[in-house]
């Protein structure tokens, strides 16, 4: 079988696993960096692969707009494409299109929305989002789904839930003749992950996950529809119930959820893979993660300061420049700057994962993620208090 799961070691709910794809095995808990556009913003892909990479994201609306699924795939498709040779997951931009207020339109059939790029009229339904991630080749393919903020009432969020599985029922029947009639596709094995979706509302979401269950024996499962504007308590609780649903021999994948203390929380929660855009867009703006809570180099605490961004760390800017020669770089607007912190970040969020793995794997991952949280929590808090420029 091109795709398999098998999970090693258990506490609680969390536990580490390994995801064989066709283009590798995914060690399990995981963060996927954001390569929206078949690129890590300021990131080359052998940087990815030192840092511990080893599965990344791209999506699919925004490639659809450029350079358009069809260059893609005249190209040989993603993996050839951006020269990542990992597996690759790509999202079906159900977010990106239910996010662009005033430039779309819902009905039962799909949505018909505006690029935000040239105004130009676009229609995606289940099966043209198929098709066109089938076109890109990622190895994990996520269903078209109808995405609500993260505060909305009960009857908006039935309303997208109940909508996102009936969307399923067509993205699984097109994905499955595709499967059939389009061997050539850049990557003829794929799997499909539907998407758990129901707002902040259990009954929903329990609604939601036996459905999908009742579906079909899914590779893996989304959970969708979270960290879009509701309170951290309200997403962990969401998980939980979740995590009472779905089967536990199957990759979790928590979509569009990155930060440090989230992925540790999510973790304990039954979750396996993550993602966020993040780490690369805090890095441009300054912004990086320390054991000790996040901090902001434009410091001017750091003018002077010859120690790393993060004493702990072994990436390629910690283990070569200072703080004060990489606050020198945002100061004077050297694009270095950017690409450095930008590797940190991800290579914190990698590793943090990987620090998870290894206290499941020795028992001891309830101790070590309450010491980790506390740690980060408390350190954040008084460090954003002064860290500022």
């Amino acid at each position: 079988m091109p795709f398999h799961f098998e999970t090693e070691h258990r506490e609680g709910s969390a536990r580490t696993g390994r995801f064989s794809t066709p283009h590798g095995v995914v060690e399990t808990p995981q963060f996927m960096p954001v390569g929206t556009l078949a690129s890590v913003k300021a990131l080359d892909p052998e940087d990815l692969t030192r840092l511990g990479a080893t599965m990344i994201l791209a999506n699919a609306y925004h490639l659809h707009l450029r350079p358009g699924s069809d260059t893609v795939r005249t190209l040989g498709g993603l993996h050839q494409f951006m020269q990542w040779h990992g597996p690759i997951l790509t999202d079906s931009g159900g977010f990106q299109v239910f996010s662009l207020e005033g430039l779309r339109t819902i009905n039962e059939q799909g949505v018909d929305f505006r690029s935000h790029f040239d105004g130009s009229l676009h229609q995606f339904t289940p099966e043209s989002v198929m098709r066109l991630e089938r076109d890109l080749g990622a190895d994990v393919i996520m269903q078209f789904d109808h995405v609500v903020p993260g505060q909305s009432d009960e009857p908006s969020a039935r309303e997208a839930m109940e909508r996102s599985i009936r969307w399923l029922e067509r993205c699984r029947t097109e994905f499955r003749r595709l499967l059939i009639e389009d061997p050539h596709a850049p990557s003829p094995d794929q799997a499909l992950f539907p998407i758990v979706q129901g707002g902040i509302h259990a009954t929903l979401r329990r609604e939601s996950a036996r459905a999908i269950c009742d579906m079909d024996e899914w590779v893996g499962i989304g959970i969708g529809g979270l960290s879009v504007g509701e309170a951290k308590p309200d997403m962990y609780a969401m998980l939980e119930v979740v995590d009472r649903e779905l089967p536990t021999d199957r990759p979790r994948y928590l979509m569009g959820v990155g930060f440090p203390e989230d992925l540790v929380e999510g973790v304990a929660r039954g979750v396996d893979l993550f993602d966020c855009v993040a780490p690369t867009r805090m890095g441009r703006t300054g912004a990086f993660f320390t054991p000790d809570g996040r901090r902001n180099i434009k410091n001017s605490a750091f003018r002077l300061d010859p120690s790393p961004l993060d004493p702990e760390c072994d990436c390629a800017a910690c283990t070569r420049f200072s703080r004060a020669y990489m606050r020198h770089l945002f100061v004077t607007e050297e694009i270095l700057g950017l690409r450095l912190l930008s590797l940190h970040n991800v290579h914190f969020l990698v590793a943090l994962m990987r620090e998870a793995k290894n206290a499941l794997a020795a028992g001891t991952f309830s101790s070590w993620s309450r010491a980790w949280l506390a740690r980060y929590l408390v350190r954040s808090t008084v460090s954003s208090a002064s860290d500022t420029p």
